[in-house]
């Protein structure tokens, strides 16, 4: 798989999280929980506070906003504020994604057909053919993009004049996007993961506007086990819904959320099969590693891009796995987690100087 596609991959993979694929319905449920305003907007204060100034600014100067770059894992409300901007500037919103932006052409076709103060809204940015990426560079920053027309000595460059607007990028992997394209965004906010009091305030809100009766037990519950992502804390809170009603009074308590998440091989600290896979292959089969990425993945039977990129930061995060010059290691907490004897060789390994080395 290419590197471009990992991102894919991942957001496909927490899209099946609980279930094999969100379908109409859920889709149309997941925009309605959406928050419309900077003022519904839960968790990410830093970014609102910056973000409201930035938006107040342009109003007082009826100009549009400066160019928004937003980026950090999916799920955490990155196109929610695109479309938050739009909303707060009374703007309309146009929205594209970087791999549908395959040629130059189809950039200057989106961006000419802009009106005065209207907000674009490119996901995945990062994935934009490099042709693109150099035609936004003075789009962004002259408001013009140069047409060519013809090929070879009689190609003639017809420029074109944009009326002033706010382009929103939005990525999961910043790093991927060139200097230039980054330096020309007047803002840019990096989301982080939700701490669990602001995701059991999301998922009260989520559960009065879906109508479920969730007690606070509950609702703990749930956001404990959504690995710091309110789309997943939704995602949760609908299938534990389902449960509440086929399997109990229709009333999500800690106990009801609980019996749920264990049907669907969530775990209380948010580890799900494939988390719990890698954990399990790596202690049980290998004897806590050092364990390359491939054997690993093979192991458990999914793409080395899978592992890599879906399973492994958030076991990372979570302290489960360290990352070492010779492969994989499982830290002490992993094996607690899995309920096994801690080895002296794990204990050994969480203080060698290994596993502060990352990723080359």
């Amino acid at each position: 798989m290419h590197e471009d596609d990992l991102t894919r991959a991942e957001e496909d993979y927490f899209s099946s999280l609980t279930v094999a694929e969100a379908d109409g319905d859920d889709r149309a449920v997941e925009a309605a929980l959406r928050p419309k305003t900077l003022d519904e907007l839960i968790g990410q204060q830093r970014v609102r506070e910056q973000l409201s100034l930035v938006l107040e600014a342009a109003r007082q100067r009826e100009r549009a906003p400066d160019h928004v770059l937003l980026s950090g894992p999916p799920g955490l409300g990155k196109t929610t504020l695109a479309m938050i901007i739009a909303a707060e500037m009374s703007a309309p919103l146009r929205i594209t994604s970087g791999p549908a932006i395959t040629h130059a052409g189809d950039l200057a076709a989106i961006l000419s057909g802009l009106n005065e103060g209207e907000v674009l809204f490119v996901d995945e940015i990062h994935r934009m053919s490099r042709p693109a990426e150099e035609m936004l560079y003075l789009a962004m920053e002259d408001f013009r993009v140069d047409v060519v027309i013809g090929k070879g000595p009689g190609a003639t460059a017809i420029p074109i004049d944009l009326p002033p607007f706010t382009l929103v990028g939005a990525t999961t992997r910043a790093g991927l996007l060139p200097g230039p394209l980054r330096d020309r965004f007047g803002f840019t906010g990096h989301l982080e993961l939700y701490d669990p009091q602001d995701l059991e305030l999301i998922v009260r809100r989520s559960a009065g506007l879906l109508d479920v009766t969730l007690r606070d037990d509950g609702a703990a519950e749930i956001a404990g086990r959504s690995r710091g992502t309110p789309r997943i804390a939704n995602r949760l809170l609908r299938r534990v819904r389902d449960y509440a009603q086929v399997k109990a009074d229709g009333t999500v308590t800690q106990e009801v959320a609980q019996k749920a998440l264990d049907l669907y091989e969530v775990d209380p600290l948010g580890l799900d099969r494939l988390d719990l896979a890698v954990l399990d292959a790596l202690c049980r089969r290998f004897g806590g590693g050092p364990v390359g990425i491939s054997t690993l993945a093979v192991a458990v039977g999914e793409e080395r891009e899978t592992v890599e990129e879906v399973a492994e930061p958030f076991l990372v995060r979570s302290g489960f796995l360290a990352r070492t010059p010779r492969g994989r290691v499982a830290t002490p907490a992993a094996w607690e987690h899995l309920g096994l004897p801690v080895p002296a060789s794990a204990e050994a390994a969480a203080w060698s100087k290994d596993t502060l080395w990352d990723e080359a």
